[in-house]
């Protein structure tokens, strides 16, 4: 099938957004499309994703059926925690990204539940079907989805009022002193973009940091509690107690080499369900890897082998015990 279309862009912005917009397809898909020389701009071919339309400019393309989204080899092994009608919460692997981009080439969350045929909320757009949050690509964990755009718009009020919310387990270089609380503020960095930084005037930021065991050499397996969710929050906040997570190739100093990837999970997920006001815990298991470690480099009978719900929890229940950083 093949379909043909002409149309006058209404707004400046990049050809392969404001197409995918238009057409109500991808990214990825508009991408491929351009890049196959099937779009023209003003009636010239431009095989550029990010070419800058301005307002008024003509474009035309081809749409050829072919070009669409292909799940079949999609080949991800992904645990579901919690399904019902509205909600499914999954245990994503480390190295996963959660949605297509034009930057991304491998298969993603999002395409995984795209080849389940799980219906997904609409309202973040065709990339982002059902992600009402995220997690960066090398943080494994519990995350959840939206199947109804009820659920999402519910689970985004409980984003912001933090009623839902998660605990994290992250293995750290050197053992925190004690319980802190660090309340910093977190903008892009001035002098790497790639990375978060504690900026003065940044978005309000804080993070709780309980300690759960030390290992027979010197890292520590610590708990943490997110009271807000800026990118990189818990990397940039042990930064500023001088602690980085192992296997963390970006805030560890540059004389440490990643061995694995970051060893950063998240552990506890709660939320009040959108349909019968209950609030539901759901509990994401760590991987082996990180199992593997926690076996090899800590004493058996030490506290990680009390990590389960109830104890994750209870490490949180006396803030006023944690020492402040702001």
């Amino acid at each position: 099938m093949v379909e043909s279309g002409k149309f006058l862009s209404d707004s400046n912005g990049r050809l392969d957004k404001l197409l995918s917009l238009k057409l109500g397809v991808s990214r990825n898909q508009v991408e491929r499309l351009i890049k196959s020389g099937l779009v023209r701009v003003d009636g010239k071919v431009t095989t550029k994703p990010s070419y800058k339309l301005i307002s008024g400019m003509s474009v035309e393309y081809t749409f050829v059926e072919a070009a669409k989204e292909d799940y079949s080899d999609i080949d991800i092994d992904i645990e579901k925690l919690y399904e019902d009608d509205d909600i499914l919460v999954v245990n994503k692997p480390s190295g996963l990204v959660v949605h297509p981009a034009p930057s991304v080439k491998e298969p993603t969350l999002v395409d995984w539940l795209r080849k389940q045929n799980i219906r997904l909320s609409t309202i973040s757009g065709q990339e982002r079907n059902g992600i009402v949050h995220r997690l960066d690509k090398d943080t494994s964990g519990a995350i959840l989805i939206a199947k109804s755009n009820f659920a999402h718009e519910k689970m985004s009020e409980q984003l912001q009022d933090r009623s839902m919310g998660r605990y994290y387990l992250a293995i750290i270089n050197y053992p925190l002193k004690d319980n802190v609380i660090v309340d910093k503020p977190i903008a892009r960095n001035p002098n790497n973009r790639l990375k978060m930084a504690i900026v003065a005037g940044g978005k309000e930021a804080k993070t709780a940091f309980a300690k759960v065991a030390k290992s027979k050499q010197d890292s520590e397996l610590v708990a943490a509690k997110l009271f807000s969710g800026r990118t990189h929050q818990i990397r940039v906040h042990l930064s500023a107690l001088n602690r980085y997570i192992l296997g963390d190739g970006v805030y560890a100093p540059q004389k440490v080499k990643a061995k694995h990837r970051i060893y950063l999970h998240a552990y506890l997920m709660y939320f009040i369900h959108p349909r019968s006001g209950k609030r539901v815990e759901v509990l994401a298991p760590l991987f082996s890897d990180m199992k593997s470690y926690i076996k090899e480099k800590f004493d058996k009978g030490e506290d990680y082998e009390r990590i389960e719900n109830s104890y994750i929890k209870e490490l949180f229940e006396d803030f006023d015990s944690f020492s402040t950083i702001s």
